[in-house]
């Protein structure tokens, strides 16, 4: 059984079909998913998702590249969803340089107010890192009470490493299926089965061989099979480890 720790079944892209595909997965084989906000609006209907499927949970919290609408009063807005009983992480929060430099000092202090709300809850944190690696790891360790996972882990080595030794959980997805995978996969090799999580991203990043294609839970075999062959385990030993990891991390 496998459990998707990360997947945002709020997007529009499942609009057409979200409840018939939702009420497949289990027969699938996906006994859970955590489902992340990334604003106000899509956390609460990451909520309604949730309560609607036992086997989902959801995340609640503020996206860095949902800058524009973040105001003095949505760390209080996440604080309220945050008290919602199928909520069971701050996330997903982060840096993105990606798609926006100019906004970085804005950016960390989302981020910063984030944090510090996980720790007074009592709550583990969902980060997103696209090219603020640097910035990421300073920030998160400055925090050493804060438990959590750093989503799509796409950081070298080293940078595992840290984490690992500071008790991150680090979380992969399609892109360790991919031809260029060469710095996912050695930052894999570092990551112990009991800190690895296994996450889809759906709608995006798809594995191969459907990369291309709208992503979704069912996709989750293609990266537990690239994770037992980089650490010479079964197929069953990575699904039920990273289920059990999930499991403990959001304290489900």
């Amino acid at each position: 059984m496998y459990f998707d720790s990360h997947a945002h079944y709020d997007s529009r892209q499942f609009d057409s079909d979200r409840e018939e595909l939702l009420a497949a997965l289990p027969e699938l084989g996906v006994e859970g998913v955590v489902d992340p906000g990334c604003d106000g609006e899509s956390s609460r209907l990451a909520l309604r998702i949730a309560e609607e499927h036992g086997f989902v949970y959801a995340a609640v919290g503020w996206h860095p590249q949902e800058w524009e609408s973040w105001t003095a009063e949505s760390l209080g807005e996440i604080r309220a969803l945050a008290a919602h009983p199928k909520a069971v992480a701050i996330g997903e929060i982060g840096l993105d340089y990606y798609w926006d430099r100019e906004h970085r000092e804005l950016q960390e202090e989302m981020l910063r107010a984030q944090l510090a709300l996980a720790l007074e809850l009592d709550m583990p944190v969902i980060i997103h890192d696209r090219d603020a690696h640097a910035d990421c790891l300073r920030i998160t360790l400055e925090y050493p009470g804060l438990r959590g996972v750093y989503h799509c882990f796409s950081g070298s080595a080293q940078m595992a490493r840290q984490l690992l030794d500071a008790g991150w959980y680090l979380g992969f997805d399609g892109p360790i299926t991919y031809k260029n995978a060469r710095r996912n996969l050695e930052a894999l090799a570092e990551c112990p089965l009991g800190r690895i999580l296994i996450e889809t991203d759906s709608p995006y990043l798809t594995p191969e061989p459907n990369r291309g294609r709208r992503n979704d839970s069912s996709q989750l075999r293609y990266v537990v099979r690239r994770i037992a062959e980089v650490k010479g385990l079964t197929e069953e030993a990575v699904a039920a480890a990273t289920a059990e990891n999930a499991r403990r991390l959001f304290n489900i």
